[in-house]
């Protein structure tokens, strides 16, 4: 099993969620983030004075797949969520050792 972490536009999000359930992607967990990657944050003007955003917003994407289906998940993720500017997002994928379905005590892949 594979756990992909992917940080993205937030406004991409539903345009990813609808391209995920499509290739059978049956959960996911998303968190409001803030962070700042190759861009540092930028400049905005309010009420004409000039500030600094050091933190980019985000949405965090946490999905739990069997490992044969990662790369297709990466994938679709990568090319559903790319705008061609900076500032795109990252995604990350690590191993999973165990899963486990609380209500019914399913474990690994039965439980995703």
């Amino acid at each position: 099993m594979k756990l992909i972490i992917a940080a993205i536009k937030p406004f991409k999000l539903e345009e990813v969620r609808e391209a995920l359930t499509a290739i059978g992607v049956r959960g996911m967990m998303v968190t409001e983030i803030k962070g700042f990657g190759s861009q540092s944050g930028h400049t905005e003007i309010y009420r004409g004075a000039e500030y600094a955003v050091n933190f980019v917003p985000k949405v965090k994407l946490e999905i739990v797949v069997p490992a044969a289906m990662a790369d297709q998940v990466v994938e679709t993720i990568a090319t559903t969520a790319k705008t061609d500017k900076i500032g795109d997002g990252k995604i990350f994928v690590l191993d999973v050792s165990q899963a486990v379905r609380v209500r019914t005590g399913e474990t690994d892949e039965d439980a995703i």
